[in-house]
């Protein structure tokens, strides 16, 4: 395509124009030589362009003529000298009804000769200026020129709307048959002509036009021509034929292999054509690369299709990513070396050597925003660089590519669309270029590429695909341990080798592990990657991070945990961290903290990051099957397996003992989890303890025990198999005789605490929650304070969006504090300050009392003069500003940490005995 002219040239000839037409003033005899004369402003003297006096039908049926028409692009409605320009502006907008959808401007100019207006529809915004100031507003009509850049807002709707467009014509083109591979990769060709018309790739319109006025209304010609075209793009203008149709030999070369594989004829028909002019009536300049592939990619799914977007990363959330793993430290660097020339051009020569690899890239969105968020900082050194007033040869100043991309994608569909995505995001940078420098920049033909491989990334070597990566970044699968499929289990197992306890891990840990190995062969890159909260909580802390550390990993920053939500409609959300790391020692270290996970971060500088991702020592929390001091064991409830014959609602056990009355003193009332939070109870029928000759006069009981007995047999379990030898009694028996605290396994995240509680021994607990007898009232104090729960917010797995409580993770590696019989009064006297505020609402449940938005008053304070005695008794106190998870955390691995090494220093003290030719001998240990 002819190479759009400089804006110094336009400027230039946007004055002469003014001098010219100075004294122009009649609609009727110089309207005409005034636009043709404009339209010259910018290089544009084919009249095929635009047509003059175009006959449309206005609003009541009247024949009405434009003044000059573009299609799709352009509406103008000239007026003599002095008339009114709102009229002329009333008058073009009536002119809509009787044009078609397809065809109908994006901009109305209105103009006296003396005055200018101009609307743009889409962001309904008008400029006015008098003729004489052309020159100085005239950047405003890029669009004609071929300059279309313009601010790309992910969250726009035409995302969501060409997705959709392109979605019908796959759907028409897969019901006819041709799908697969051949389908993917048409629909990717298609999605770049579609782009490159509507950002001077193509001239505007020239792909639409083309379909429109050489192919049959009927379709049936339709894939002959795209197969042809698609060759035209394919092959270089010295290399085709001398006689090509013309509007063919329009068509720039575009190379970059895009076209370059022959593919089997498709076949149209008038619906499908409809379809594809349906997608080129969209403004595709407006398209976000980075929202757009993963939406592109979803209409492949008809299912995934009704709720576009609900699995896409949102910008805002890739930035959280890629600033402090390296951007924010660039543009820190820009900062401080922008006025020295010579460190400026050394910086951007560093620029254009780094690499950047995305092991799991899906359609590219972390490498598209990476790509262009470089280039905005290329820009501002070009700025500085070299003045903008001035005609440059812009494409050797620029030296940021594509080239420097690397990614791996088991689908091959978004693999493609990673690929050109990039492409589309280089050219949406370029026109940026473009328009501060005011030469044309485009790279066509395509010259260069990232390397997007289409492979399994846990059996690929990432060496072989980007040799040497200064960033690995990305957004890895989350498939939690118990659901990887049989092939990714095999994976998995592969990746993790012999690290021990492997069998924990997420499926998202094999990144990890990946990235450490890779690091350890070029330990000057650095990763980060999206992870589900889980691999920095519970039981997988250990495995994974006590591996990594012992590789020298060091955490550099990290996003605790916050929602991970996207820019669609449907939005989806899951709880993520984002871990920043490496194998060098980073003096500089982040955590970015949320008080609300919705809501936005706040950062602080920390001296250390430990696996918790809290400001504290390296500590692995070992699955203890003893509490860390002297304190009440804790253990789970009941489990009875009995395919829910010994349990029964109110009403079915009413109505048993009128069948069995006998029965009455073998039932206890029952609680798991659901019944204890929210306020009801079930009821037990415990034979285990039942006499067998009380038992045989009770035929119902004898039904259910019966019962019981085969559920247990026909089980797949062996296990289970053997325990219908006893079906009286239970799989796991925990009954206390005594009170015994209560704390559900699972709990919301949305709450500030666990609701915990006391229940007495005639009361049987399910194994859906936690036992602690023999606890006062002095240990429920600390069990609900702030301090222990921020420690089980940090180290507890989760479930979905709840915390799961653990016995040998978070009870028994919990550091008590060494108190006082006065400290332990103070806190068991606060403790019941907070028992007694609960009794003011006798009949709300520990979920209504403990929802944030419903908590009482009463309550809240309560728990305040807790938190202010537990924290006096461990000797805590805030930085300042008020004690936040974090503080109190770190805080508390410190005591961990002390009292972890008077238990190992009293372990080393104690007499040892050996055993030497079979007698026993005692010795103490220095």
């Amino acid at each position: 395509m002819t190479k759009p002219l400089s804006w110094n040239e336009i400027k230039s000839r946007a004055l002469k124009f003014s001098k010219t037409w100075a004294d122009a003033s009649n609609e009727d005899s110089e309207a005409k030589p005034f636009l043709i004369d404009f339209f010259e402003i910018f290089g544009i003297t084919n009249k095929r362009i635009a047509t003059f006096e175009h006959a449309v039908k206005k609003y009541g049926g009247k024949q009405g003529f434009v003044d000059l028409f573009w299609t799709g692009v352009l509406l103008v409605e000239m007026k003599s000298r002095g008339r009114d320009l709102t009229r002329a502006y009333d008058q073009a907008m009536g002119y809509f009804d009787g044009i078609k959808e397809s065809d109908l401007p994006r901009y109305i100019l209105v103009s006296d000769f003396a005055r200018f207006a101009l609307t743009d529809l889409e962001t309904n915004q008008t400029i006015e200026f008098k003729l004489e100031d052309l020159h100085k507003e005239v950047k405003n009509f890029g669009f004609i020129a071929g300059y279309t850049t313009q601010i790309i807002v992910a969250q726009d709707p035409i995302n969501i709307k060409a997705a959709e467009r392109m979605g019908k014509l796959h759907d028409s083109l897969k019901a006819i048959g041709y799908d697969g591979h051949a389908l993917e990769l048409y629909l990717v060709r298609l999605l770049f002509c579609l782009f490159a018309e509507d950002t001077s790739i193509y001239h505007k319109r020239q792909f639409q036009d083309y379909i429109e006025n050489r192919t049959a209304q009927d379709g049936s010609d339709l894939a002959h021509h795209l197969s042809t075209l698609f060759y035209i793009l394919n092959t270089p203008e010295d290399k085709r034929l001398k006689n090509l149709d013309e509007d063919l030999a329009a068509f720039p070369y575009v190379n970059g292999k895009l076209f370059a594989e022959p593919l089997p004829p498709a076949s149209f028909d008038t619906a499908m054509r409809d379809a594809l002019l349906d997608a080129c009536a969209l403004d595709w300049s407006r398209i976000s690369p980075a929202i757009f592939g993963s939406l592109f990619q979803s209409i492949m799914d008809k299912e995934a299709r009704r709720n576009l977007g609900a699995h896409y990363t949102s910008e805002e959330n890739i930035q959280k990513l890629i600033k402090p793993l390296f951007l924010d430290a660039l543009w820190d660097e820009f900062n401080r070396i922008h006025k020295n020339p010579a460190k400026l051009n050394e910086f951007h020569e560093r620029l254009a050597r780094m690499s950047f690899l995305d092991p799991a890239c899906g359609c590219g969105n972390f490498l598209v925003i990476t790509y262009r968020e470089l280039r905005k900082l290329e820009l501002e050194i070009l700025k500085k660089l070299h003045k903008t007033d001035q005609l440059l040869e812009i494409d050797t100043l620029t030296k940021l590519n594509v080239n420097q991309f690397y990614g791996i994608e088991i689908e091959e569909f978004p693999a493609q669309i990673a690929q050109v995505a990039l492409w589309l995001t280089d050219h949406q940078m370029n026109q940026q270029t473009s328009e501060v420098f005011g030469a044309y920049f485009a790279r066509i033909p395509l010259t260069h590429s990232a390397t997007i491989v289409h492979g399994n990334a846990l059996q690929i070597d990432w060496n072989e695909v980007c040799p040497n990566a200064s960033y690995i970044i990305g957004n890895p699968p989350f498939i939690g341990a118990k659901f990887m499929g049989a092939e990714q289990r095999r994976d998995a197992n592969a990746v993790f080798g012999n690290i021990k306890n492997a069998g924990l891990l997420d499926f998202v840990c094999c990144w990890h592990v990946k990235a450490t190995r890779y690091m350890q062969e070029h330990p000057s890159t650095q990763t980060a990657l999206v992870s589900t909260n889980s691999i920095c909580q519970g039981e997988q802390v250990g495995t994974l991070w006590g591996w990594m550390l012992a590789q020298g990993v060091n955490i550099n920053f990290a996003h605790r945990t916050f929602s991970w939500t996207n820019e669609a409609r449907g939005k989806a959300a899951v709880c993520v961290i984002i871990v920043g790391f490496s194998v060098f020692e980073n003096s500089e270290k982040t955590l970015f903290f949320y008080d609300d996970i919705k809501g936005e971060p706040y950062s602080l500088a920390v001296k250390h990051i430990n696996p918790y991702l809290v400001d504290a020592p390296n500590v692995l929390l070992e699955n203890r099957s003893k509490p860390l001091g002297n304190l009440p064991e804790i253990g789970i409830g009941n489990k009875p397996i009995d395919g829910g014959n010994y349990l029964f609602t109110e009403d079915e056990y009413q109505e048993f003992i009128v069948k069995e009355p006998n029965a009455k003193p073998y039932f206890k009332k029952w609680l798991g989890a659901d019944e204890f939070l929210n306020g009801w109870y079930r009821y037990c029928l415990w034979l285990g303890d039942c006499p067998p000759n009380i038992l045989k006069t009770m035929p119902n009981c004898l039904s259910r025990v019966e019962a019981v007995r085969q559920f247990r047999l026909a089980s797949k379990s062996v296990p289970t198999q053997k325990l219908a030898v006893t079906p009286t009694r239970f799989h796991v028996e925990n009954m206390p005789e005594c009170s015994y605290i209560i704390i559900p396994k699972v709990s919301s995240d949305k709450r500030t605490f666990i609701p915990i509680g006391f229940e007495n021994e005639d009361t049987l607990s399910s194994d859906l929650v936690f036992l602690v007898p023999n606890a006062t009232i002095f240990h429920f104090g600390v069990l609900t304070s702030t301090m222990h729960n921020a420690w089980m917010r940090a180290v507890a797995g989760r479930l979905g969006n709840g915390y799961r409580y653990s016995a040998g993770i978070v009870y028994n590696n919990y550091p008590w504090p060494n108190l006082t019989d006065k400290q332990q009064q103070n806190i068991s006297d606060a403790a019941q300050i907070v028992l007694d505020a609960r009794t003011l609402y006798p009949e709300a449940s520990l979920a209504d009392l403990y929802d944030p938005r419903t908590m009482p008053p009463e309550l809240t304070r309560a728990h305040a003069k807790l938190d202010k005695a537990v924290d006096t008794a461990y000797g805590f106190k805030s930085n300042g500003g008020g004690a936040n998870d974090a503080e109190r955390v770190a805080f508390l691995f410190t005591l961990y940490q002390k009292l972890q090494g008077e238990l190992t220093q009293l372990a080393a003290e104690k007499p040892r005995t050996k055993t030497r030719k079979g007698k026993a001998l005692t010795s103490e240990l220095e």
